[in-house]
């Protein structure tokens, strides 16, 4: 998924290169002259990092991103600014930056800045699911029942896998054949019991663990 990066440049020249190097580089962009309006868009839009001139009409860039913070906006920022002395880039990161850079810089290194601070701040995508003794790795698309391996076709691994993502719901029929065969169009409520029963026989052959329960009437849940 593109990130996405809102810039705050009150010479328009300037935030016009920004933009066309950071799209270059495959991030969506925003882009603002001035303060007025951000907040609103932080609000409603997903975004990443913001890349924030100091030198702005109406509210020092600073200020803004203090009054931000304040308010519990977190995503990254980037202070671009004429600013350089020591107390204005002690200033900038009291004021909750997470990086500085005075001008004139190089493109490139701002671009290799932006770029190690979204991988630090990019939270990591979990690549395992779990329930109880049962580890699916998403990734690799493998089932481990308390350390051993089963082999699960793939239906049977999205079955299970929408199990445990809804552990705390009892699941219908009919939600399991929108959410894991993607139709109802075609298929009838034993489809589903059919391979509830063979799920359970492969991740636990002796009946003794009891993993997915029959809610009467309603449909599927964990135990």
């Amino acid at each position: 998924m593109k990130k996405t990066i809102l810039i705050i440049e009150d010479e328009e020249d300037l935030l016009e290169l920004l933009e066309y190097n950071l799209q270059k580089e495959g991030y969506e962009t925003l882009g603002f002259l001035n303060t007025k309006n951000v907040e609103k868009c932080l609000q409603e839009e997903p975004i990443d990092l913001l890349i924030v001139d100091r030198n702005l009409p109406g509210m020092e860039g600073s200020e803004f991103v203090q009054t931000l913070r304040q308010k519990g906006f977190m995503q990254a920022v980037i202070f671009v600014t004429a600013k350089d002395s020591d107390a204005n880039i002690e200033e900038g990161f009291l004021r909750g930056c997470d990086d500085y850079l005075t001008k004139p810089y190089n493109m490139k290194e701002l671009l290799l800045r932006i770029k190690a601070i979204l991988a630090r701040t990019t939270p990591k995508q979990n690549s395992t699911l779990s329930y109880r003794d049962l580890v699916l790795d998403l990734e690799a698309h493998t089932l481990h029942v308390n350390t051993k391996a089963v082999e699960l076709t793939k239906l049977e691994f999205d079955l299970l896998r929408t199990l445990i993502e809804n552990k705390n719901s009892v699941l219908s029929r009919e939600f399991l054949l929108e959410h894991v065969w993607k139709s109802d169009d075609f298929f009838q409520d034993k489809t589903v019991n059919v391979a509830i029963n063979r799920l359970k026989a492969k991740i636990d052959p002796t009946k003794e663990k009891e993993y997915i329960k029959s809610v009467w009437g309603v449909g599927y849940s964990l135990c």
